[in-house]
């Protein structure tokens, strides 16, 4: 048994709307006695809750007949709450085990949950035995599984056997769940058919499919057509034509699950890996990027990154000593990713800008060098302009560069249209839509009031201004900047200044989750907007007229709808709980192992304790005068190996944020605990 075992609580019972994946059949938890419960408390916007869905594949394969992994799907946005829109969503990522729908966080509140993702772990006897937020929890879950199998099995209270999972049928469809699309110079269309694991040629109709370039499984296997692989591919760019013959590939992919960038040889279809491992960046490990396998022995994994035909998504354990035979390997293909989710080319920058959805940071690739790394973002999730190492993003998915330069952002967890000003090599990140991560709608109007609902595309149009795939209003917006508006000007300060110049409309509506725009310029003027509709599996095109405009709407505001946790005015004592994961300790060797930050919306909530500090307790002093807003929680604990006779003990950094809804209230709590597990 584990010394971070909770003590025994019985599970709460399973409620919600309905179940997906069972058969139509409702599922209880004494339907589930005798096997162990993994409880993935979701929302399918939310980044870290995909990386768990993907962390969960192994396990779920591997102890099948023991484990059953039920996702309660709690949404964050109002999109999230349709059943259709939820449907389609445990379709596109694949998701092999139960799902409870619960659009009033039944459950999620039964359960305490306050973050996404969270996991929470119930034993065959149905107590509950562990409560952990975040993502990262792999190894700890696997642990626990096998150490409740053991016990359970010798107590007879284990039962082996299928689950309740029934795999829905799947329709056959010449896309499935596309995410973005190019035009390539012979005229035809290039699209990442996330959902077929693959790339998709289709003629000038965007209908007829040319080539498929992928075999269609889902991994991460370089070679020709037929051979290679992806996972839920999402950005294309193409490289610009000075650049073809040097680097020895035509378009690059943002390969996303696979934590890796692609090249595509469209002469041939054949595909190498550009940069990535296969891995995932983990905020705050000391092994992102990996030794050069030419100054030491590689011991498990593949001896080359690009070899063409292997599959490298296994870790690379390097041993010092005897250089290999090999050249060597471009520092890109040494570096984890996460989640790159769109590419532009940048000529200012000279490289590929990446948005790295996983880690909320903007990167660039330079294909010359065989570089990469982090040109904006902290790795806090936010709204926060300024230089790029100072700004905050929240998941950006897509990404356009303007006649001027500016790479405009759609930052899909704050809802909002920004901006990255490069200058002198370094950029400056500016919003011109978008409020915070808890505020979304479908509003037009001025840009300083407008609101979106998680975007996930952009482009510039002839004009200069920016059509927004605005994906979960399922519509399509226009930016345009203020008649009396500046080149450098249209836009505005941070997320609170007020200061955005502009004007939203609607240029279409009723769309099927919207994901990716591409603009077609024809020589009478007219203009085509090929619009990738997703969740309709097609390519849409509008047609614009020359002289833009679109019309006014408002849809209405809307703020997420979580339990609001009631607090007492004056000082409240915050405190995070943190539990390193079986076998490991805190890890102080190089310093403090943990730091807590601090902030509210409204600022005016706290008039005291905002702010970054080591302790993960803070005194907060309450504004009685301020009846509710959010709390805004950062905490991180590293971690290491416990055991002394490791040599180089394993490490990593754990980290959550919270948005913790508050209400003042005479008399409330004067405690406010956030557990963080490792």
């Amino acid at each position: 048994m584990t010394s971070s075992r909770l003590p025994k609580v019985r599970a709460s019972e399973l409620v919600g709307r309905g179940w997906l994946n069972t058969g139509g059949k409702d599922v209880t938890l004494a339907d589930l006695r005798g096997k162990v419960v993994l409880l993935d408390f979701w929302t399918f916007c939310c980044i870290n809750c995909l990386h768990v869905l993907d962390e969960l594949r192994e396990l779920e394969e591997q102890y099948r007949d023991v484990l059953v992994v039920v996702g309660v799907h709690s949404p964050k946005f109002v999109h999230e709450a349709d059943p259709v829109a939820l449907a389609a969503a445990v379709e596109r990522y694949e998701v092999h085990h139960p799902v409870l729908d619960d659009p009033d966080l039944t459950t999620w509140s039964a359960y305490s949950a306050r973050a996404w993702p969270t996991l929470v772990v119930v034993d065959p006897e149905g107590y509950i035995v562990a409560h952990m937020a975040g993502e990262g929890h792999k190894h700890n879950v696997e642990v626990l599984v096998r150490e409740l199998v053991a016990e359970h099995e010798a107590k007879g209270t284990l039962h082996r056997g299928d689950g309740p999972y029934v795999p829905p049928a799947v329709e056959s469809r010449t896309l499935r769940f596309p995410a973005k699309a190019i035009r390539l110079p012979n005229g035809n269309l290039l699209v990442a058919d996330a959902g077929h694991h693959s790339l998709a040629e289709l003629a000038d109709d965007g209908e007829t499919l040319v080539r498929r370039i992928g075999s269609g499984e889902r991994g991460l296997v370089d070679g020709g057509p037929t051979d290679a692989r992806f996972s839920e591919p999402n950005g294309l760019c193409l490289v610009p034509d000075e650049l073809r013959e040097r680097v020895g590939y035509d378009v690059v992919v943002a390969d996303t699950v696979n934590h890796a960038l692609r090249g595509v040889r469209l002469d041939d279809g054949t595909v190498t890996t550009l940069a990535g491992t296969g891995q995932q960046y983990m905020v705050g490990a000391s092994d992102n990027v990996l030794p050069d396998p030419a100054e030491g022995l590689l011991t498990d994994g593949p001896a080359h990154a690009l070899e063409a035909g292997t599959a490298f998504g296994s870790a690379l354990t390097v041993t010092l000593g005897a250089p290999l035979e090999t050249p060597p390997l471009p520092v890109a293909l040494r570096h984890r990713l996460s989640s790159p989710w769109d590419i532009v080319w940048s000529e200012d920058l000279a490289a590929f800008v990446v948005a790295m959805a996983g880690n909320h940071t903007i990167w660039a690739f330079d294909p010359e060098q065989g570089s990469i790394g982090r040109i904006a973002g902290t790795m806090n999730e936010g709204l926060l302009d300024g230089p790029g190492d100072d700004a905050w993003f929240a998941q950006t998915s897509g990404l356009a560069v303007g006649p001027d330069g500016r790479i405009w952002l759609a930052d899909s967890e704050v809802s909002a249209l920004r901006w990255l000003e490069p200058a002198g090599g370094t950029v400056t990140a500016r919003t011109a839509v978008g409020a915070g991560l808890f505020d979304f709608g479908h509003r037009d109007g001025p840009a300083a009031q407008a609101l979106l609902q998680h975007p996930l595309g952009v482009a510039v149009l002839p004009d200069g201004s920016v059509a927004i795939a605005d994906t979960y209003n399922g519509a399509v917006r226009r930016w345009a900047p203020a008649d009396d508006a500046v080149a450098g000007e249209a836009g505005g300060g941070g997320a609170a200044d007020g200061g955005r110049s502009g004007e939203v409309t609607t240029l279409a509506r009723d769309l099927a989750e919207p994901s990716g725009l591409l603009v077609d310029v024809h020589d009478d003027g007219a203009i085509d907007l090929l619009v990738v509709e997703s969740a309709a599996h097609r390519i849409t095109r509008l047609r614009l007229p020359a002289r833009l405009s679109g019309e006014i709407l408002d849809a209405g505001a809307h703020r997420t709808q979580r339990p609001v946790s009631e607090i007492g005015a004056g000082e409240v004592r915050l405190d995070v709980v943190f539990t390193p994961a079986t076998g490991q300790k805190y890890d102080d060797r190089f310093g403090p192992s943990t730091r807590l930050q601090v902030s509210s919306t409204p600022p005016e909530l706290l008039l005291d304790g905002a702010g970054d500090d080591v302790p993960l307790e803070r005194a907060l002093r309450i504004n009685p005068a301020v009846a509710e807003g959010v709390l805004h929680v950062t905490a991180q604990a590293a971690s290491c190996d416990a055991d002394p006779s490791i040599e180089f003990p394993a490490c990593h950094l754990n980290q959550q944020d919270w948005g913790v809804p508050v209400r003042v209230v005479d008399g409330g709590p004067q405690v406010l605990t956030l557990p963080l597990h490792g």
